[in-house]
């Protein structure tokens, strides 16, 4: 197994997410918020639910469904990756990516009970949903592993 640069780069990623939720928890009072620019601020809120608040409003039941998600999620993208050859850089840094974002919104969901979001982006009277550093590199990875997928697909054809 020589994707160890890949572990190592979620690895990164983690830390980053969680020391970024750490200085929220440590600077900001629930649901404050710090407005960087006009279409930027800083707004700790807490996720009880999956993207965008999805089964938030349950009555708890959620928490250890989406940990377990996440717990299998995780172990799948770290086979997947051991798996997908080192001469497909792109695909092991999307993995990287999702991975992370993965294991750093399950830590929360495990320690905490929620996920804690803050980076709130907004446009006049269009906000949209608060996130965080593991939320980034999720999306970022997908976005990433689809290109790879239909470059692949396109270079078969």
């Amino acid at each position: 197994m020589t994707q160890y640069k890949y572990y190592f780069l979620s690895l990164i990623l983690v830390i980053a997410d969680q020391l970024t939720k750490m200085m929220v928890l440590g600077s900001l009072k629930l649901y404050e918020s710090i407005e960087i620019t006009s279409f930027f601020s800083l707004t700790h809120v807490h996720n009880y639910g999956a993207a965008f608040s999805f089964l938030a409003d349950e009555d708890g039941w959620q928490q250890y469904f989406l940990v377990s998600i996440s717990v299998i999620a995780s172990i799948a993208i770290i086979l997947w990756m051991s798996k997908t050859s080192t001469k497909q850089p792109y695909k092991l840094i999307a993995l990287s990516l999702i991975l992370s974002g993965a294991i750093g919104n399950l830590i929360d969901r495990a320690v905490f009970g929620f996920v804690i979001d803050f980076i709130n982006l907004h446009y006049q009277d269009f906000y949209w949903p608060v996130f965080n550093v593991a939320d980034t590199a999720i999306t970022l990875g997908v976005i990433l592993l689809l290109l790879v997928d239909f470059k692949q697909d396109k270079a078969k054809s």
